[in-house]
């Protein structure tokens, strides 16, 4: 049997592997982070990692998965240790993260997740627990009342099951011991992230101690933030040839691309890592930065994921490798780009350039499933927000309105080939509802565009939207994704 990757075994690695330039038995657990899975492992654990590594012993992690037992298995066994996997054409580079100190399962032990935020070592809280996981109405950004684990934070704190809810919980007792709250900053791609989560923190705050919620929002810091990198799921492939280069394995590696961005609001509650230093920048405004990115990056990541899984593409490189796949994305771009209002430091025509050098780097091997992934969350802020800003100019958005035109094809949980898959959304339900008995097209995008929670009111009423809507979803319906995408 293969033995696995932890302490004991890091000086048996290969000399070109990179392994953690600190003492770890030295470092103070200084960060909380919720939702520990493969992105921040790729993204934020690296920073913190890259300060340990320059004399800073306070940024040690405590990770916390929020559901399922997953990553704390596969990282529990190897002390906290895997590998960062950064792979560039026929290039890869290996390192060993050691930032994350233990992981915790929340719904097996709450309370050791608010003892951990309660810490006097903890200064900063960071989550990725996707947009659905701040159980948040995307049309209003106001808390899901009806959610069932909203309503149990709501009614009592003694075991969370949110994210908003153990911050509460973890506040609550800094508070009760006299410590100053803790920077909470929100890693995922939902707009206003910082100020969306502060909403859900008081709300919950407030709902059981008034004086609790005007001391968090007197004290306590939620900045926005922008990231970005791109990091594919994990395969038993990517195991096991990492098995063979490493001659040990590792169940917690993560595979991602040589780019990395972090943009955070500079706005903290207390101490903080040297970000500068970091490679991370700090700016008095992130939504210029978080609209390029939503709006560029991940609308189009969004296309391509429901173009190319209809067409049965498998991975994204191999959709931008197609003239007609790389033309729908600089077409896409060329609509979204006139929505945007970039900061000084961001050239779009360099950015664009870029994220097209990014899509088709082959070596990342990113599936468009994971993308296709929980859309009704992700819709909204990657390609509504931008039609509605077009349509409110006088813009028509015929790219932008084959991509959504994708997405409710994609809700039939059948691709061009006629095989058939599970739609993967926290709403598959009710769109799969929605969508029962419709004979036509034009119903299909009714019922479809009648969805509240996901298209604004103001957007599902504009008639031209609606047209384009119906013209695109015929094409792909009787011709297909491919043929679509030769019409842009």
């Amino acid at each position: 049997m293969t033995q696995r990757l932890r302490e004991q075994t890091l000086a048996t690695l290969p000399a070109a592997v990179t392994r953690p330039g600190y003492n770890r038995a030295m470092i103070k657990r200084g960060v909380v982070h919720l939702g520990i899975g493969a992105f921040h492992r790729a993204h934020q654990a690296a920073v913190f990692d890259a300060a340990l590594s320059r004399g800073d012993d306070r940024w040690g992690i405590t990770g916390v998965s929020l559901r399922s037992a997953g990553v704390r298995d596969q990282m529990v066994p190897q002390d906290g240790l895997y590998t960062l996997l950064v792979r560039e054409g026929d290039n890869q580079r290996a390192q060993i993260i050691g930032a994350v100190d233990t992981v915790l399962l929340a719904p097996e032990n709450p309370e050791s997740v608010i003892a951990a935020l309660a810490s006097p070592d903890v200064h900063l809280v960071t989550l990725t627990v996707t947009e659905k996981g701040y159980k948040l109405d995307p049309a209003t950004g106001r808390l899901l009342a009806g959610d069932p684990d909203v309503a149990a934070d709501l009614g009592s704190l003694s075991a969370p099951r949110t994210a908003p809810g153990f911050i509460v919980a973890g506040l609550a007792r800094r508070r009760k011991a006299g410590l100053a709250p803790f920077t909470a900053i929100s890693c995922d791609n939902l707009p206003h992230n910082g100020r969306r989560l502060e909403q859900a923190v008081l709300e919950i705050a407030r709902a059981h101690d008034p004086a609790l919620a005007d001391w968090i929002a007197a004290e306590g810091a939620f900045p926005q933030t922008m990231v970005d990198r791109i990091v594919p799921a994990t395969t038993a492939d990517d195991i096991a040839a990492l098995a063979k280069l490493l001659g040990v394995e590792d169940r917690a590696m993560v595979k991602t691309e040589p780019f990395t961005q972090w943009v955070i609001e500079d706005r903290f509650a207390g101490p903080r890592p040297d970000f500068a230093a970091l490679g991370v920048q700090l700016t008095g405004s992130v939504p210029p930065w978080e609209d390029a990115k939503l709006r560029l990056l991940n609308g189009a990541h969004s296309g391509i994921a429901y173009l190319g899984g209809l067409a049965g593409i498998e991975f994204v490189h191999q959709v931008v490798g197609r003239a007609e796949g790389a033309r729908f994305v600089e077409t896409l771009w060329n609509e979204a780009q006139t929505t945007l209002s970039p900061p000084p430091e961001l050239d779009i025509v360099t950015y664009r350039r870029e994220l097209m050098a990014r899509f088709a780097n082959s070596a990342l091997q990113h599936r468009t499933r994971q993308i296709a992934m929980d859309g009704s969350q992700k819709l909204p802020q990657r390609l509504l927000a931008t039609i509605s800003a077009r349509t409110e100019s006088g813009l028509a958005s015929p790219t932008l309105s084959l991509a959504v035109a994708a997405w409710m094809r994609w809700q039939g949980g059948i691709d061009d080939a006629g095989n058939s898959f599970v739609v993967d959304d926290p709403m598959a339900d009710r769109t799969s509802t929605s969508l029962a008995g419709c004979k036509s097209a034009e119903e299909r995008v009714a019922a479809l565009l009648a969805l509240e929670a996901i298209f604004p009111a103001a957007l599902a009423a504009d008639a031209d939207f609606r047209a384009a809507l119906v013209g695109w979803l015929q094409v792909l319906e009787q011709d297909g994704a491919l043929a679509a995408l030769a019409l842009v």
